[in-house]
């Protein structure tokens, strides 16, 4: 459930981004292009946060 959490919130913080860019650049906005940025930053910090060493867990065995 928190790999979906990730992806929807990936996908909807990429919209807002792209949009306020694409309005200070003086471009189109392209939904497909901040569709596509924000789910692949989203699996980016998935990937990410499953190769990093869990903290909690090293702390409760020490």
């Amino acid at each position: 459930m928190k790999y979906l959490v990730t992806l929807f919130w990936g996908f909807f913080i990429g919209q807002a981004v792209n949009y306020i860019g694409s309005s200070l650049s003086g471009s189109s906005y392209d939904f497909v292009l901040a569709s596509g940025m924000g789910l692949f930053i989203g699996v980016m910090v998935i990937l990410i946060a499953k190769t990093l060493p869990d903290q909690r867990h090293e702390h409760a065995t020490k």
